[in-house]
């Protein structure tokens, strides 16, 4: 008799759980079931890099076909869950609805945005969480620049050539940094806009940026980034937001037409549909060792887990990659040991072994192993890090290779949010002409990958 284990998501957790299970397990003790609403993993540290275009965005994922030989991928929306019946929800991309049933579950749902309720920001802010959204606020940089070439005025310009991202964590600072980056190596193409300048702004709630880091690096990260005219204002929040403009605490308004939002994330909503017990943060309670307080056979990992921090006392494992990859192969290790594999069930002791914050222009700041590095050594080391942690000896060449043409020649200014997105026939030779110039912008970000209804962050 084979075990049914499922695994409820794919990303840097599921994926590795997946992974590790293949080689703990003979192919005839148990059946894995990996559920993802995607065909791959997405590398998430690359992200900002597919935003400025550095990087090409298939070369950021991973298929998880090519990599899991004997796990079955079932592409679909886990939707919820019935513990005392081992089985979960799953909705296929075509609609049909399917109970999986499971012998062991792990939930490796991860995150997502975490917004707050600001007027404004669901409708005109874009994330920074997913590829389609790296992408739609790259298309969006750039049809902002073809905008504001054909405007005469310069106030109603500088609208178009304002960039406002909201949080400076990791995702904020690497984002920030990369699409200013870009958009620097591109404007001499565009004269009106060379001349005004572009101008860049970093929001953060906290009183400094990256808290995750040390001081000390987190200060030359932030002298890095003034020192290419960003402004960056910290203990500063967002009140509200137009289509035109962005409004701060204590009553500014700035006139932008992007904001990005970077502050946070939360776990994924279905995640308090699942029936199992959840704590501070909305995540999933667990013991020790991923094992669901009450639920001898469900396991949690990942941003949607409340893994105790061995590093900190009382606190949990932080949202990043390299606690997911562990928890991921942990997990594996003690759900195959449950099923009386190799081994015992033990607790995750992974601890943070340093961080990285890639902030392109040969620019970074790191700490590794009790070793604290900036300027271009550490981002060095930072782009070997991520080279030897993507899965997959072609996948890390083309990130080679895309890391080296970017070196060598200058960056693409071609805006595709069409692709994957063609119209309908009877539009082909009748395009609908927009009645202003805000139109394009909506409606570059509605082509980016996603419907236009769901294109903001939610």
């Amino acid at each position: 008799m084979a075990w049914d284990i499922v695994i409820a998501g794919g990303g840097f957790g599921g994926y590795y759980a997946a992974r590790t299970l293949e080689k703990q397990l003979p192919p005839h003790a148990a059946r894995v079931t990996l559920v993802n609403d995607v065909n791959f993993m997405l590398y998430t540290p690359l992200l900002p890099g597919a935003a400025a275009g550095t990087l090409e965005p298939r070369h950021v994922v991973v298929p998880l076909r090519e990599q899991l030989s004997r796990t079955d991928l079932w592409l679909g929306h886990v939707t919820g869950a019935e513990p005392d019946r081992n089985c979960i929800s799953v909705d296929s991309l075509d609609g049909r609805e399917h109970k999986l049933h499971y012998d062991q579950l792990i939930v490796a749902l991860g995150a997502v945005s975490r917004t707050l309720p600001i007027p404004g920001l669901a409708e005109h802010a874009v994330g920074f969480k997913t590829l389609s959204e790296a992408i739609a606020l790259r298309n969006r940089a750039v049809t902002s620049l073809e905008i504001a070439e054909t405007i005469h005025d310069a106030q109603e310009r500088a609208e178009y050539l304002t960039f406002v991202f909201v949080g400076a964590g990791y995702a904020g600072l690497e984002g920030i940094a990369e699409l200013q980056d870009f958009v620097t190596d591109v404007i001499d193409l565009y004269p009106r806009c060379r001349v005004q300048g572009v101008r860049f702004m970093l929001v953060e709630a906290r009183d400094r940026v990256m808290p995750e880091v040390a001081p000390r690096l987190a200060a030359f990260a932030e002298r890095e980034l003034r020192g290419r005219g960003m402004e960056i204002r910290t203990n500063t929040t967002v009140e509200s937001m137009t289509e035109r403009s962005v409004t701060l605490k204590g009553g500014e308004v700035i006139p932008c037409r992007t904001l990005a939002w970077t502050a946070g994330v939360k776990p994924h909503p279905v995640v308090s549909r699942l029936g199992l017990p959840l704590g501070r943060a909305g995540r999933i309670e667990v013991d020790q060792t991923m094992r669901v307080n009450g639920r001898r056979n469900v396991w949690a990992i990942g941003d949607a887990a409340g893994v105790p921090d061995p590093a900190r006392k009382g606190e949990l494992s932080p949202p990043t990659a390299q606690h997911s990859i562990r928890q991921g192969r942990r997990v594996a290790r003690n759900v195959a040991a449950e099923l009386g594999g190799s081994g015992s069930v033990k607790p995750f002791t992974y601890k943070t072994k340093g961080v990285f914050v890639d902030m392109g222009r040969h620019q970074a700041v790191a700490s590794a192993m009790g070793f604290r590095m900036r300027g271009f050594p550490a981002w060095f080391l930072a782009r070997t890090y991520h080279l030897a942690n993507m899965p997959g000896w072609h996948r890390k060449s083309r990130l080679l290779v895309d890391w080296t043409v970017s070196l060598l020649f200058p960056r693409d200014t071609s805006e595709l949010g069409q692709i994957g997105n063609p119209p309908d026939l009877e539009q082909v030779h009748h395009p609908a002409s927009p009645a202003n110039g805000a139109a394009p912008v909506a409606a570059a970000t509605a082509r980016d990958g996603r419907a236009p209804e769901t294109a903001s962050t939610s």
